[in-house]
């Protein structure tokens, strides 16, 4: 398991139950896990955008005796690893910043499909549903969507809801009503609340809700069946998103593994492609 400071707080925060207020918290703190030893409670509501009380009551809900023990146990378990990352983003300017964020959000990505039993389990949810509605709204419209492309080409009925309004719920109560089984949600900041909104008529209609979020503590958590958490890049003005995307493609690989005649279909997409000169290789 990797032991970067986002990884060693999400640790720390498995196994406690906290409100929405706490998870913002958290949430905040994994985004900014170098820095977050080194803030004061004010500072930290600020950025979390909670008041100080809040962050008070987050740290004993951990645990701690308040705030002041929590940040001494973050300096303790890592005291040195700030400077030496401080020192190291200096040498880049705010370009190489942002994709060495992402390089670290690949690794944390790679520390947690050292356990790949949430994707498997996933893969076999999501392979089991016929058909397969696949949710992205905004930000996360385009990882739904280049997720749907390739799902088509193994699964027999994917169905992308990219579009909200009033008819998103009609279009979940019709893949429900169709036979599906589950749905796969891709949810990014800032978080729709048409998204959680979604999720939850999903759940009602008794589909399971797969998502996969930038933290374990976004918003749609409660709304989610099986959350798979892959952190967004925040250096630029726009958030990127590389190891969502990622995570969607090892999804697909897990759901593709689950799908007995995957493979058969992929031949003979190649097969109908080659005889229509589809592609100019």
């Amino acid at each position: 398991m990797s032991d970067s400071p986002a990884a060693r707080l999400q640790k720390l925060f498995e196994g406690h139950r906290l409100t929405p207020t706490q998870r913002r918290i958290a949430h905040c703190m994994v985004r900014g896990a170098a820095d977050v030893p080194f803030l004061s409670s004010v500072e930290l509501a600020d950025l979390a955008g909670v008041s100080q009380p809040s962050v008070t009551r987050f740290a004993v809900a951990l645990g701690f005796d308040g705030y002041p023990a929590l940040r001494r146990h973050l300096r303790e378990v890592a005291p040195a690893e700030r400077a030496a990352a401080a020192a190291q983003e200096d040498a880049y300017n705010e370009y190489q910043q942002a994709v060495q964020g992402e390089i670290e959000n690949l690794r944390q990505l790679s520390a947690m499909l050292a356990d790949p039993s949430p994707v498997e389990e996933a893969g076999r949810v999501l392979a089991g549903s016929r058909p397969l509605p696949v949710l992205g709204l905004r930000a996360a419209s385009s990882q739904a969507r280049g997720f749907a492309y390739f799902a088509a080409k193994v699964h027999p009925d994917v169905r992308l809801l990219d579009e909200g309004g009033s008819m998103l719920a009609d279009r979940i109560d019709a893949a429900a009503g169709a036979g599906a089984s589950a749905l796969l949600c891709f949810a990014l900041p800032r978080h729709p609340r048409e998204v959680a909104e979604a999720l939850d008529h999903a759940r009602e209609a008794g589909l399971k809700v797969v998502t996969v979020a930038d933290s374990a503590f976004a918003p749609v958590a409660r709304s989610s069946d099986l959350l798979i958490p892959a952190p967004v890049g925040t250096g630029l003005a726009f958030d990127t998103a590389c190891a969502p995307m990622l995570l969607g493609r090892v999804l697909l690989e897990a759901m593709a593994d689950a799908l007995p005649d995957a493979q058969a279909r992929l031949e003979a997409f190649d097969a109908r492609a080659a005889a229509r000169g589809l592609f100019v290789e």
